[in-house]
């Protein structure tokens, strides 16, 4: 099943795709967003493999609204404008549906998702049976240049606002990221999330007192909180991991 939403701030159009993705079996329509102020705010809670995205709209342009993605599902732009149609591509959507949208050039479109996904499920597949997913680095966009990390240099990765200060040995490292998009990446059995602000190596970690976590830091004692929603998930690395 494909999960899609649809950002647009005509009525008309959302009532026109949503008729159409209604007809279709393997796709469920998750929300419909007048902007893409909503649009945001539902992605960062929910999980969405397809968006059908309006170009021009009030607050925050779709074109706009993509590049702030970090790691977007597949998008379908939906406008009555062609001249947006190499940029949108530039920004590697699927497809580019002008309005008035007729069914058959949405079922055209539709088809082109389904492809995008069931590759999308081998390649995930593939890497699975061959290990390949246990890549021990990542890279990230800092000072306009991609800097690769590798997992066991990051010692914690500490949120402020839009961006991150990724902590290793050899200095900090300021990008442009979110706690969600990293927390996804890192390996689940090496890093945690223990407050809102806060990723931790559970390798990095010396000691922990009530709700602090100890760690060195440039041979200074580094003092992380730990958040009461996290609490739980802490404790059940320790009783793991205990003698």
């Amino acid at each position: 099943m494909i999960k899609a939403i649809i950002v647009d701030d005509e009525p008309l159009a959302l009532d026109v795709l949503q008729t159409y993705i209604e007809q279709l079996p393997d796709i469920e329509l998750l929300c419909r967003c007048n902007n893409a102020i909503e649009a945001n705010d539902f992605i960062s809670k929910n999980e969405v493999d397809l968006i059908f995205l309006d170009i021009e709209m009030p607050k925050l342009s779709g074109l706009d609204f993509l590049r702030i993605l970090d790691d977007p599902p597949f998008v379908v732009l939906t406008t009555a404008y062609p001249n947006y149609a190499v940029e949108g591509f530039e920004l590697n959507v699927v497809d580019y549906l002008l309005k008035p949208i007729s069914l058959e050039r949405f079922m055209k479109c539709v088809n082109k998702v389904r492809d995008k996904v069931e590759k999308k499920g081998e390649d995930k597949t593939s890497n699975d049976t061959n290990g390949n997913q246990t890549e021990d680095f990542i890279f990230v966009k800092s000072d306009k240049k991609f800097i690769r990390i590798h997992y066991t240099e990051i010692m914690y990765i500490e949120g402020l606002k839009d961006y991150v200060i990724i902590r290793t040995p050899k200095g900090r490292i300021v990008a442009l990221q979110t706690m969600k998009s990293l927390e996804t990446k890192l390996p689940a059995d090496s890093f945690i999330r223990v407050h809102r602000s806060y990723i931790v190596n559970i390798n990095c970690i010396d000691a922990i007192v009530g709700n602090t976590i100890e760690m060195k830091e440039d041979g200074k004692l580094k003092m992380i909180p730990v958040g009461k929603n996290y609490k739980g998930d802490l404790t059940d690395i320790i009783e793991r991991k205990r003698l």
